[in-house]
């Protein structure tokens, strides 16, 4: 029962990671899950599993309050569903040893692109609309790095539509979130065919469910007051230190390396928290403060700008 608990807890931070950043639910319960020794296309197939529990009550939530643009939906999910059965296959034909120092260092990859998008990039953006030659590549390329690497689909897909500067915030990540349902199905499926049901722990996938579904109406009253750039920062330290870990372990070199990487990653990683904080508080003292989630900004669509301006 305490083991439980314990995994339970693990999905309700993960996905209230996830509800704040618009990504990381399958990157840091998959990162736990492996550092707790479970088998890298085990944790994946456990992640995948209970996020199509997740994500079909944070889509959910997201069409309730408006946040979802069914275009980028549809567009997304189909190419993100093809890719993540395609990386789920991948991964299941690879062995425990061969994959634990893929999966780390796929992991390491993405801890690091969190940690330095929310510390150093900006997070402001322009509305607009996206096309689908745009759209497609997105989704292939998201689906199967969130299948093989455990996680990735809302760091490829969440900063790929931000950046594109043609989206509100609030509605690339509910609409990023929403697809990622039918992108969980796929990459389950894959799972399924790939490795069956032996070995597949009905416990672990019960609590990650519980978990990040209890947490995901918790998670949008927390990004309110949690800013989004200082949670980045400290969720992909924890991310990178992890998976170092991992890689060092692979390849036996913890013990000598250990009594350097370790405290150059911990002071590297509270530099990071420290300028994040900072760098917050002189946005908002600014009045440039952008936030992340759903509630940026006036919360207007592109259509209510236009209508409004014409009546002025």
């Amino acid at each position: 029962m305490r083991g439980w608990i314990v995994l339970a807890l693990v999905g309700l931070a993960a996905q209230l990671v996830d509800g704040s950043l618009g990504m990381a639910y399958g990157v840091t319960s998959t990162t736990l899950l492996i550092a707790s020794g479970t088998s890298p296309a085990l944790a994946s197939a456990s992640v995948h599993l209970a996020e199509i529990g997740t994500t079909l009550a944070s889509g959910a939530s997201h069409w309730r309050f408006g946040n979802v643009d069914w275009r980028i939906v549809g567009r997304l999910a189909v190419p993100g569903a093809v890719g993540s059965f395609l990386g789920a296959t991948a991964l299941s034909s690879l062995s425990t040893e061969a994959a634990a120092p893929y999966m780390a260092g796929v992991l390491l990859a993405l801890g690091v692109y969190v940690g330095v998008r929310f510390t150093t990039g900006s997070l402001v953006r322009r509305p607009g609309r996206l096309r689908s030659r745009f759209l497609v590549p997105v989704g292939l390329f998201g689906g199967f790095l969130d299948a093989s690497g455990g996680g990735g689909w809302g760091p490829v897909a969440t900063p790929a539509l931000l950046g594109s500067g043609r989206v509100e915030p609030r509605k690339v990540v509910g609409s990023v979130d929403t697809s990622e349902f039918v992108v969980a199905v796929a990459a389950s499926l894959g799972f399924l065919l790939g490795l069956g049901t032996a070995g597949l722990d009905l416990v672990v996938v019960s609590a990650l469910l519980v978990g990040g579904v209890v947490a995901a109406p918790v998670a949008a009253w927390v990004v309110r007051y949690l800013p989004a750039r200082v949670l980045g920062a400290a969720v992909g330290g924890v991310i990178v230190v992890t998976n170092v870990r991992t890689l060092l372990r692979a390849f036996d070199v913890e013990g000598s390396a250990g009594v350097w990487v370790y405290p150059l990653l911990a002071l590297l990683w509270a530099g990071a928290v420290v300028y994040a904080v900072r760098r917050h508080r002189r946005e908002r003292a600014l009045g440039q403060d952008a936030g992340w989630g759903p509630g940026e900004g006036s919360g207007e669509d592109e259509g209510e700008r236009e209508l409004t301006a014409a009546r002025s």
